[in-house]
This record gives C-alpha cells, sequence and structure tokens, in this order.
C-alpha cells in the first residue's frame, strides 16, 4: 500500500526520531544508592548493570545486604525509567502530537 507523500514523510521522521531516541536512551548512566551509600548500583539506559559496590563493613550481614542492593537496583531502574521519559516526552513533544499519547 502506497502512503500519501506527506504521511510517507511523516513515518520516515518518525522513524529517525525513533533511531535518534533510542541512542539517547543508551547513553543514560545513572547511579543509585542504599544503606546510606553502604550498597551502590550503576546502570545504563538499557538496565544493564555496569558496576556494584558493597562497603565491606556491610558484607556480614546478609539479610541487610541482599535488602540494599535490592533497594539500590529498584532505585536505578526507576532513575532509568525517569530520564527516559524526560528524553521520550522532549523529542516527541517536537512532533506536535496531544499530551498523553506517548
Amino acid at each position: 500500500m502506497k502512503l500519501p507523500g506527506n504521511m510517507q514523510a511523516m513515518m520516515k521522521q518518525a522513524q529517525a526520531m525513533q533511531e535518534k531516541l533510542q541512542e539517547e536512551i543508551a547513553q543514560i548512566r545513572v547511579e543509585a544508592s542504599a544503606g546510606g551509600g553502604m550498597v551502590s548500583v550503576k546502570m545504563d539506559g538499557r538496565k544493564n548493570v555496569i558496576a556494584v559496590r558493597i562497603d565491606p563493613e556491610v558484607a556480614g550481614d546478609v539479610e541487610m545486604l541482599q535488602d540494599m542492593v535490592m533497594a539500590a537496583f529498584n532505585e536505578a531502574s526507576k532513575k532509568v525509567d525517569d530520564e527516559s521519559q524526560q528524553k521520550m516526552g522532549g523529542l516527541l513533544g517536537g512532533l506536535g502530537l496531544p499530551p498523553g499519547m506517548f
């Protein structure tokens, strides 16, 4: 099916914007910590963990360590989501779409 010229151009523009957005999201880097910084997690925009740091003082209490690692991972994931949403909002705002469409 052949789309009208302006529609085809809009589709190409949308595809280019999506590719740009995916590249920008991949570049996101966040760090989150728990337990007053005793456990920290670094994560990229695709939610891949880049680094984990654990203070040796907390290593003795396994249950507390597990809770802090989980909290740090969850916070890092939330930060990635927040930054991704900001980037999408900025990029999609230029399309003139109605609010809440994406």
